[in-house]
């Protein structure tokens, strides 16, 4: 007999605990896990240590402080012109991925379905299935990932209750254009459906592009939740600090299911999220400006090494073609390079319902010093020598 609950018998240890083993055992420079390996900003770190020193130590109200809620709303409000009761319309929870499952948890029933647009952040599928919903799934294909309206608008029916949306996209470094978000937001409005949107790279856009929040488009405010943390944007992934915002209906849901998962979040680094978050400006100009380079720099050294690169226009990941390579997929090749280039990436097949699907691809993150990024082109030329 197996004492384990059959809700989680079906899912296996996630491939990047796999792969950052792997980067470990072998000595590989780490492209795969999405964490930079390099220090946060010294005034969010002064922000924290100040908030401990000061014994903030103990629990926060279950939705959040209020000055960190205030805080985020000031942001929103200042950055894409949103006004939000911070007492009514935010949670604080312990990090996107809390969010993610609360949201699910609180907004669908069994049975109910929910679209997921595929390669997805690996936490999105577990979370509808512990529910009692049913995934389904629009394939998004290299290498442009283009979405077609029909076949998007065909998965739609009166079952379907949410649509998560990754935008910008990991893993594929998408960002969901105006004309896009449009089109899914009027097939929710026609299909009375919520749309769920993870939002946790939003500052991490390039090319003078800029980050639309779905929740800004006509008609969406009062049926999106969106999903935000200060992990990707402070480079703080470790402080498992992020957010819903929603409308007072949808917050109340999300939130009773929150207060039951994890009650609150640390309440030091809330503390200090509020420093963060009334950053300038300037800041995240800055954020923008370091990744792109660093993006450009890989999306280089791939080239050099002879792998073709699908250079993202968000996000801190890299897809690159390796059809051409004589691996049998995805996983052979991430394997081969961990152990005998001494580069680890991810392999993206993990993401996808049907493996073959991402059989042809590999991710890389930038989101790591120059110094790794140099050593790791020296080492990936090594695959011309293959």
């Amino acid at each position: 007999m197996s004492y384990m609950a059959g809700r989680v018998a079906g899912f296996s240890t996630t491939i990047f605990t796999e792969m950052t083993a792997m980067a470990r055992e072998y000595n590989a420079i780490n492209l795969g896990q999405g964490f930079p390996d390099f220090a946060a900003p010294d005034f969010i770190k002064d922000a924290a240590r100040a908030s401990i020193a000061a014994d903030v130590n103990q629990y926060s109200p279950a939705n959040g402080r209020l000055d960190m809620r205030e805080a985020l709303a000031a942001k929103v409000a200042h950055q894409y012109g949103i006004e939000l009761d911070p007492n009514t319309q935010i949670n604080v929870v312990h990090g996107a991925t809390e969010a993610i499952f609360a949201t699910i948890m609180g907004l669908v029933n069994p049975g109910e379905e929910v679209i997921i647009f595929e390669p997805y952040y690996d936490s999105y599928v577990p979370a509808v299935i512990m529910a009692g919903g049913i995934p389904v799934y629009y394939t998004l294909h290299a290498p442009d990932f283009a979405i077609d309206r029909d076949k998007l608008a065909a998965l739609f029916n009166a079952n379907t209750k949410a649509i998560m949306i990754n935008t910008p996209h990991n893993p594929i470094g998408k960002v969901y254009t105006r004309e896009e978000l449009t089109m899914i937001a009027d097939l929710c409005q026609a299909h009375d459906v919520i749309a769920v949107v993870d939002e946790v790279y939003e500052h991490i856009v390039f090319n003078g592009r800029s980050h639309l929040p779905m929740s800004t488009l006509p008609g969406m405010a009062d049926r999106t939740v969106t999903i935000s943390s200060i992990g990707k944007t402070y480079s703080v992934t470790g402080w498992k600090t992020g957010w819903t915002i929603a409308s007072p209906e949808l917050t109340t849901a999300v939130f009773r299911a929150h207060q039951f998962i994890t009650f609150s979040t640390v309440h030091p680094m809330q503390h200090a999220a509020a420093t963060a978050l009334a950053a300038p400006d300037s800041y995240y100009a800055e954020l923008t400006a370091m990744y792109q380079q660093r993006r450009d720099f890989l999306a280089d050294a791939l080239r050099a090494a002879g792998l073709p690169p699908i250079v993202p226009a968000g996000t801190y990941f890299m897809m690159v073609d390796i059809s051409d390579l004589g691996f049998a997929n995805d996983r052979e090749f991430c394997y081969y390079l961990t152990k005998e280039i001494g580069v680890a990436a991810i392999p993206p097949s993990a993401f996808y319902v049907n493996p073959a699907d991402g059989a042809k691809i590999a991710r890389f993150a930038f989101c790591k010093s120059m110094e790794a990024l140099e050593e790791a082109a020296n080492r990936l030329q090594k695959l011309r020598q293959r």
